[in-house]
């Protein structure tokens, strides 16, 4: 067996294990080889089950998050160094130390499951598949939470297990998909049940869970691709509004979508004549604009989403802050000493806000990474029938970070059963179907905007009735069927 050939030695099974781990990013965006993950996550799996001692397998877990971490979110030094301006000898290990921190949680399952390793096989796949689900959820919320790269991602569309996400979310999906590997291992039993995982998510993908309503609206996604060195710089903010207002101009649409930030002043402090022309823009089409820009009230500032146009004026405030970014958690003063980070003490929005009733619509904006919250997006429905993401991702110049989050949006669009415009400064504008398919998208690092028609939907999905609770719930209760003594 394959098993009974991975390596004895500490350096080669650790070794191995990292780059396993390391390998695993290309089961994400922009790689998608949705096909990867059985066979990256069956290794750890046989890894584990080689491991003798809960220490080798608290370390082999430890150094497969590892590997994967560095490699999957090595954007955190492009974000802290390149644009936060931290000098490399402090961006660099403050990365590693928070990839390591990331790390913990696979080190924590391989920990548990030698600790508690059953004797018969499809237990052990059972525990395996829990514990790690279960740390994509823990992840998910703890210390405001980072479920970035959970192992579900990879299941986006094109990928037959994509059928399960309007059923059991994110989550789920990383339970199917690391319990696939598990069965790997025994493949004269497993791949039929894997192949029977396949078809029944080919079946649900089949299932209308969500109806389109209303007239087809035209919409226009206005991708600035201002560079992020110049984003708050006062002697290029006419420019920008220029740029801005002659592209909306160029295309007109019904709801035209601008970035997170795309006016970094406060909403009092943008020229009125300018307001007032993009009004009248708007106005043209018997539409809407939905722009970032900051608001507040003397004691406080947001992150905020305009509207204005044919409808009344409306503001959404962004509610989930990126730690570090948007706030500086308590004791932390003294790391930012050494970043340049503009705007990082934004106030929190309120948890429930109303969708934007815009160009005949109910549309649920989101800013930067809350659409990375599945359990946060469907606050919004079932009102509203369109999701809106406006992000500024120049912060992660030309790493993964664009790829892997138009992917987490496919899934929020999937599980929510809405479409997902994505309107961002230099990438990934896309419009993604309520299928969580991309219907279209504008290249990386230009300046243009995205047409195109979408239809609102209404009803709902069993996930964005009962969000992650349904497959949390199972998880523990497989966890505990898994935890079970040796007999």
């Amino acid at each position: 067996m394959l098993i009974n050939r991975l390596p004895e030695r500490a350096v080669g099974r650790y070794g191995l294990a990292a780059l396993i781990g390391a390998a695993g990013v290309l089961c994400f965006a922009p790689f998608g080889l949705f096909w990867l993950p059985p066979i990256i996550w069956g290794g750890l799996f046989a890894l584990l089950l080689r491991a003798e001692t809960p220490r080798q397998g608290l370390l082999t877990g430890f150094t497969f998050g590892l590997g994967f971490f560095l490699c999957g979110v090595s954007w955190v030094y492009v974000s802290l160094s390149v644009f936060g301006g931290m000098p490399w000898w402090l961006a660099g290990p403050a990365a590693f130390l928070f990839c390591a921190v990331m790390a913990l949680f696979p080190m924590a399952a391989g920990w548990i499951f030698k600790h508690r390793q059953p004797l018969h096989f499809w237990q052990q796949a059972i525990l395996f598949a829990s514990l790690l689900a279960l740390g994509d959820w823990i992840r998910s919320w703890l210390f405001t939470g980072f479920p970035w790269l959970a192992l579900g991602y990879a299941q986006a569309p094109p990928s037959p297990l994509a059928g399960f996400a309007p059923l059991l979310g994110i989550f789920g999906l990383s339970w199917l998909a690391a319990l696939s590997g598990a069965l790997l291992l025994r493949w004269r039993s497993g791949l039929p049940v894997i192949g029977l995982l396949i078809a029944s998510g080919w079946a649900l993908g089949q299932v209308a869970w969500t109806t389109p309503t209303g007239e087809p609206l035209r919409v226009a996604l206005v991708q600035g691709n201002i560079p992020q060195e110049m984003k708050f710089r006062p002697e290029a903010f006419f420019r920008t509004l220029e740029l801005y207002r002659e592209l909306i101009e160029a295309h007109p649409a019904q709801l035209t979508l601008l970035p997170e930030t795309a006016f970094p002043v406060f909403l009092d402090q943008l020229p009125a004549p300018y307001v007032e022309a993009l009004k009248t823009l708007a106005r043209r089409q018997h539409g809407d604009i939905i722009f970032g820009t900051l608001t507040g009230d003397g004691n406080a500032y947001y992150n905020s989403a305009v509207s204005l146009g044919s409808s009344p004026l409306q503001t959404y405030s962004k509610s989930h802050l990126v730690p570090y970014g948007e706030f500086i958690p308590p004791g932390f003063a003294w790391f930012m000493a050494y970043a340049n980070i503009p705007a990082s003490s934004f106030s929190r929005g309120p948890e429930k806000q109303a969708p934007l009733a815009v160009a005949g619509q109910q549309v649920a904006a989101n800013i930067c990474y809350e659409d990375v919250f599945g359990n946060e997006i469907i606050r919004a429905l079932p009102q509203a029938g369109i999701l809106a993401n406006l992000s500024n991702t120049a912060w992660f110049g030309r790493s993964l970070a664009q790829p892997q989050h138009l992917q987490i949006a496919q899934m929020r669009a999937l599980e929510t059963g809405r479409p997902m415009l994505r309107a961002t400064n230099t990438g990934m504008t896309a419009i993604v179907g309520a299928d969580g398919v991309i219907q279209a998208s504008l290249p990386p690092f230009t300046t243009g905007v995205l047409t195109g028609e979408i239809r609102a939907h209404g009803g709902l999905t069993p996930y964005g009735r009962w969000g992650d609770w349904p497959a949390v719930g199972l998880i523990l209760v497989l966890l505990v069927f898994g935890l079970r003594r040796r007999s």
